[in-house]
Formats: structure tokens, sequence, C-alpha cells
């Protein structure tokens, strides 16, 4: 099939909230989605069969990552990254952009790309927005990401005006080196904070021609408030009849929230990441397994869930497991949190059917934070 399409099924009356379906080489999704993130070909502790149980649709995979290790041609000769990690499903890679921001300093960012660090051996790397693109065709993710610019919080106004503009030329030169048929790309939207930069990006992206279009620059160290706006600014101007992903963000009230302004998909490390530290998400709130109250806690981490872990195991077995260091208690942790950010879509889905989203927002609220109002 090659090029995903998005098909714009209803808008919930009250809000900008989308009902849609994106249609991928590997069969047809709902969204609001969640994806999880595989980093290194692999959604940490997971296999691919727990990831289809848990009703994983698009996961992710890092450009930057799979370029220092095993390299994009191991990927390539292995029949790509479906193929290499048997996966069988749609798999959208990242450009690369936000490991350069968390790894270069300013000095690096020239018009040609970055220069920066290799992580892993101290090598001196440079990633061009042709180079990220012809990592990606080679990766033969379904979804590849244009090489933007992806500026930290705080960041002055004139910065960001000179970002957008070097964002917007390195999109045009992704573009024209991107040539893989079987692959979709998509623009980034930069801009900050403000309306009309924000504005501007989405209109000069469009005029480039995306097959989906991307928010980027949240998550980065802003207050939420800030990200809201961000997001209600890029999706003013979007066009409706293209996939809109939000990236990087997973925390559960920011999901509702965003899908709320029009955001179609959604991605984060966060469900994995804290299930290595022996945190879970549950409909009440976070908990952390590690506390001593549950010692004795014989019943599921979140008795509404579905997934295997709460299906079989208790608090308490978990709790044991991560005490003792054992990496079942983080496997199953990982299945119930990425579970649960996929069932939350899944609600989502069913609160815009039913045109009753703001008020599943305070339930959850009430559930999640014992009061109304979030915190």
């Amino acid at each position: 099939m090659g090029k995903i399409k998005y098909n714009l099924l209803k808008t919930e009356k009250n809000t900008n909230a989308r009902l849609g379906t994106i249609e991928t080489n590997y069969g047809t999704y709902e969204t609001p989605m969640f994806m999880p993130v595989g980093t290194q070909a692999t959604v940490k502790t997971m296999s691919p069969e727990e990831l289809k149980e848990n009703h994983a649709g698009i996961i992710l995979s890092n450009t930057y990552h799979l370029w220092l290790r095993p390299g994009e041609d191991v990927v390539d000769h292995a029949g790509g990254l479906h193929k290499f990690m048997n996966w069988n499903g749609p798999i959208l890679t990242d450009s690369g952009g936000f490991q350069v921001f968390s790894l270069a300093s300013p000095k690096d960012i020239t018009e040609e790309g970055v220069k920066f660090k290799n992580h892993l051996n101290g090598d001196k790397l440079m990633l061009t927005p042709e180079k990220s693109i012809e990592i990606q065709n080679k990766l033969d993710s379904d979804i590849a990401m244009s090489f933007d610019e992806c500026i930290g919080f705080p960041h002055t106004r004139e910065y960001v005006e000179k970002s957008v503009e070097r964002t917007l030329r390195w999109a045009k030169r992704g573009k024209d080196a991107f040539n893989n048929p079987r692959q979709s790309l998509f623009g980034i939207v930069q801009g900050g904070e403000f309306e009309d930069l924000r504005k501007h990006c989405v209109e000069e992206l469009v005029k480039i021609g995306f097959d989906g279009y991307s928010i980027g620059g949240t998550a980065v160290g802003e207050p939420k408030d800030i990200q809201y706006l961000q997001v209600e600014y890029s999706c003013k101007y979007l066009p409706q009849d293209k996939v809109r992903y939000l990236m990087g963000v997973g925390d559960p009230v920011d999901i509702i929230e965003n899908v709320i302004r029009g955001v179609d998909i959604f991605d984060c490390v966060a469900p994995t990441r804290l299930a290595r530290h022996g945190h879970a998400y549950t409909k009440y709130g976070k908990i952390n397994l590690k506390n001593a109250k549950y010692k004795e806690d014989f019943t599921p981490v979140d008795e509404t869930c579905d997934c295997y872990c709460c299906k079989n195991y208790t608090k308490a077995y978990i709790k044991h497991l991560i005490n003792a260091d054992e990496t079942f208690g983080q496997r199953l942790l990982s299945i119930h949190n990425t579970r649960y950010l996929i069932r939350l879509a899944e609600e989502l889905r069913e609160a815009i059917k039913n045109d009753n989203i703001l008020e599943y927002r305070d339930e959850f609220y009430k559930n999640y934070y014992g009061s109304i109002d979030k915190k």
C-alpha cells in the first residue's frame, strides 16, 4: 500500500476531539491511539506477542539508536525493521532530532545539520536531514519523521523564529531526499508557545506536503498549560484530513487533555520506564509497589484492568519481585502500564462516539486525583 491514509470519522460535539482510522501497510487502526516505544527495536522487556495481546497498534523505534547499533545496513540486510524485530504491525521511526536536542550543545547546530558525540564511545557524529531520511528509508518503517530542531523550554522568541525557519528548510531537504515508496513521511510543527509561529510553520509544512503532521517542542520541560496551548495553536491550523501526532507525551492526563484539543496519536517511554522502577498506573492514580503497604496486598495492581499482569498476579508478588530485583516484576508492570495507556485510548474513543468526553475527563480526575481539580 505504501502511504498511510487518515479518515476522520467524527468530531466530538463539545470539543475538538477526533475519532478516526489510520490505514497502514498492516491493517486499519482506530484513533486516538497510544503507541508504545521500542527504542532499540524492542519495547523494553516485552515480546511482540505481549504487545499484540495488549492491542498495540503502531509502535515506535529510534533512528539515532539504531544508526549507532546495529547500524541501518544490518537492519536493511535483515529485510527491514519488521523482519529484524519480528513485529507484524506498523512502525514509526523518529528522526533522531530529540536525541540530538539532548546530546548536542547549541553551537553544534548549523545549517547543514548537527554535530555531536556518540553517547556510547565519544566518536564525533554529524546528523543531517538527508542522513536521517536515508537511515529511516533503510530501516523501512511505515512512518518516517522529518529531521527538525527540537528546542527546550524556556527560549526567546527570537531564537524560536530562527529555529522554525531552519526546521522548515530541513523539512524540505528531507522530503527531497526521501525515496522509499512503502513509507509515509511526517512533517514536524515547531514554534514554541507563539501562535503566529506555529501557524506559519503549519502553513509552510502543508505547502511542502506531508502524509501526516507531528506537533514537536512539547514535553521538553514546559508547564502543562503551555504544552496544551502549543497543541491548541498547532491543531487549529493543521489539515483535518491528516493524522496529528503529539511526540513524547504519555502522561494519562496529558493524553486526555490533548485528545480534547484534537490530537490523534501519542507515544512515550514512560510506561516501561516507570515499570522498571516499580511504579504502576491505576484507576486511582500512580502507585509505587516498593511501598511497605503492599507486602501482603493480594489484589491485582488495578482491579479494573484486563491485562495479563492484573488477571494473574498480585501486588504482593510484584512487590517481592521488584524488591528482589527480579526482571519478571519489571516485565509484568511493563505489560500492565502499556495496556493501561492503550486502554485509556480505547475509552477515549468510546467517549468521543458518545459525545461525553468532558464527563469522562471529570470522572477520570475524580478517580485519579481524588478530586475533579487536576493537580
